[in-house]
């Protein structure tokens, strides 16, 4: 029988309360009305989207990171499960609807999609398919890793090998998931022409509920008994387990969980982009993963967001005006939050003038 947990529970009740998360989602439902009422140019209302699917993929590395104390480096595969898994589905619709077989099928010389295919057609089948197969993967390595303790660095740097092994064998073409030209080409959604304005609007409509859903929920969770419990093991799992608790159980739950929303921001994100490839599991996606938290404020599930928004906004811009200077302003980003801005932006509401290097000094 476990002990009662003495972990005090203000953090996370103040999670139940924080009017950053409250504000985000007033603002995700007030941006998903106003584009049903009055959509703005096809291409802001995609980047809106596509923000708000990323904005969903930091939450999920947040919620692991952040009230667990779990730095996963590898979340872009679980990114890419719902991506990959979203691609197919659409591109089996695509085939039932015309009859003709995508490019890579043709160029392998098949005749027809590969078994395991079968029943991606169908909407809800694929997306149980992408959190199960999501949840599944997380689970395996989630429970080898916590079983063994492999904690810190261990198991951030046994995160980004696996996301880079599977890199490496989605790009062989006998996967049968086009290799490395990865999966385009996408004629249709739920019958509608993919890029028209109104599928546009509603794939971002649909990731602005889904980012105010996302937020919700999570927000509940870390300030329930569960996000008490998250806490005390961030802070000294050691204690926690010694009180009785299972700690293997609880990681692994919300690394499952965690894994299941990635799994989802990328459901979300690939038919506005109209591909997917293997450059999505490159490590170096999984790392600006990370970088969007921190910079908005690890521990804070609107921080992550605000990461998230700010540091694709600026590279959605850039990438027009001055492409080769994003990596230095990334760069640069990152310094500042290290060495300033400890919590993220969100240190800014209580900004202290010294850096963080000085502030133990006399």
């Amino acid at each position: 029988m476990p002990t009662t947990l003495a972990t005090p529970a203000g953090p996370a009740r103040r999670a139940v309360r924080d009017p950053l998360v409250a504000g985000l989602v007033g603002l995700c439902l007030a941006a998903a009305a106003a584009l049903v009422v009055a959509p703005p140019a096809p291409y802001l209302v995609n980047a809106l989207g596509q923000l708000a699917a990323f904005a969903i993929l930091a939450v999920s590395l947040d919620l692991v990171w952040g009230y667990l104390g779990i730095l996963s480096l590898g979340h872009g595969l679980f990114f890419a499960i719902g991506g990959y898994v979203c691609a197919m589905h659409l591109l089996a619709q695509g085939v039932a609807a015309t009859g003709v077989l995508p490019d890579f099928v043709q160029f392998m010389g098949w005749t027809r999609l590969p078994a395991y295919w079968t029943g991606l057609d169908h909407a809800a089948y694929a997306l149980v398919l992408a959190l199960a197969v999501a949840g599944l993967v997380a689970f395996v390595f989630g429970f080898a890793s916590f079983r063994s303790r492999v904690n810190g660095v261990y198991f951030s740097i046994i995160s980004q090998a696996l996301v880079y092994v599977s890199m490496l064998l989605m790009y062989r073409n006998d996967t049968g998931l086009g290799g490395n030209n990865g999966m385009t080409g996408f004629p249709l959604l739920f019958g509608w022409p993919m890029g028209s304005p109104g599928v546009v609007t509603g794939l971002a409509v649909a990731a602005l509920l889904t980012l105010a859903g996302v937020l919700t929920g999570t927000r509940l969770l870390v300030g329930s008994a569960i996000g008490r419990r998250m806490l005390a093991c961030r802070d000294d799992e050691t204690r926690l387990r010694t009180l009785g608790y299972s700690t293997t159980r609880l990681k692994l739950g919300i690394w499952c969980l965690s894994a299941m929303i990635a799994a989802l921001a990328g459901i979300l994100y690939v038919p506005q982009v109209g591909i997917i490839n293997p450059r999505v599991l490159a490590p170096d996606l999984s790392i600006e993963i990370a970088v969007w938290v921190a910079i908005g404020g690890l521990g804070r599930l609107g921080g992550a967001v605000i990461g998230a928004i700010l540091v694709n906004g600026l590279k959605f811009w850039l990438s027009a005006a001055m492409p080769e200077a994003w990596p230095f302003i990334l760069s640069g980003l990152v310094l500042l939050v290290v060495l300033v801005l400890p919590n993220g932006l969100l240190d800014l509401v209580g900004w202290r003038p010294r850096p963080t290097w000085l502030r133990g000094a006399p």
